[in-house]
């Protein structure tokens, strides 16, 4: 169906949970049961996602819900990237993706993530940055990458504060770096490098709320 299974084809897990103790979220790859609810939480929040969408900026042709899901199939039969829809107690509440996948001697990738306003600042975008980064830097069920990239807007501070809360590198910003909301627009660039991981992000996440929550009692 997508042609010949690529040695850097990506066993995608059927779903990846949180451990104990951090914000009870799963992350599963998303098929054609999903669409309606999908496109209810996407179109929902339209407003609240728009400042800092990336788009095209050819224009091109938009997919339907089956040529996307297609494509994703693709990807990950060929390496190239996976897709994680993010639930919360059973709830669609967003979408973290690891794109434009290099191997050789690079082994990276990019991150990008979204959560619906409903369920911002609940700790959800963090705990799955660091879930997605252990499975893919971590698992030897995983691409197995050295390092992950997560471009961000300067103003966009609800996402600089899940980067900072997983312990990204700032490796500063970058001109022009990505068209967004019909602009080129200047982003801030962060890492997450094999050589960071310790014993997990997740773990490290965990802590670091831990002792926030012991401070503040």
């Amino acid at each position: 169906m997508f042609g010949a299974t690529s040695p850097n084809a990506i066993h995608v897990p059927v779903e990846l949970h949180a451990p104990i103790g951090g914000v009870p979220i799963s992350l599963r790859t998303m098929d054609m049961d999903d669409a309606d609810e999908w496109n209810d939480v996407r179109w929902r929040n339209t407003e609240w996602l728009r400042p800092w969408a990336a788009g095209d900026p050819m224009h091109g042709s938009g997919l339907t819900f089956e040529q996307w899901v297609r494509r994703q199939r693709n990807d990950e039969a060929h390496g190239g990237g996976v897709v994680f829809l993010i639930e919360y107690r059973k709830r669609m509440v967003g979408q973290i993706s690891l794109g434009a996948i290099n191997y050789g001697a690079m082994r990276s990738g990019v991150v990008g993530y979204w959560v619906s306003q409903d369920y911002a600042g609940h700790g959800i975008a963090p705990m799955a940055l660091a879930m997605l980064a252990d499975w893919a830097i971590g698992s030897p069920d995983g691409p197995q990458l050295h390092r992950l990239e997560i471009a961000i807007l300067p103003e966009n501070q609800r996402s600089l504060a899940v980067v900072r809360k997983v312990g990204a590198r700032d490796e500063g910003e970058r001109a022009n770096y990505m068209y967004v909301d019909g602009n080129w627009r200047t982003h801030r660039t962060f890492s997450l490098l094999a050589e960071d991981m310790g014993d997990g992000f997740e773990s490290r996440l965990i802590s670091r709320h831990a002792e926030w929550e012991t401070r503040i009692l």
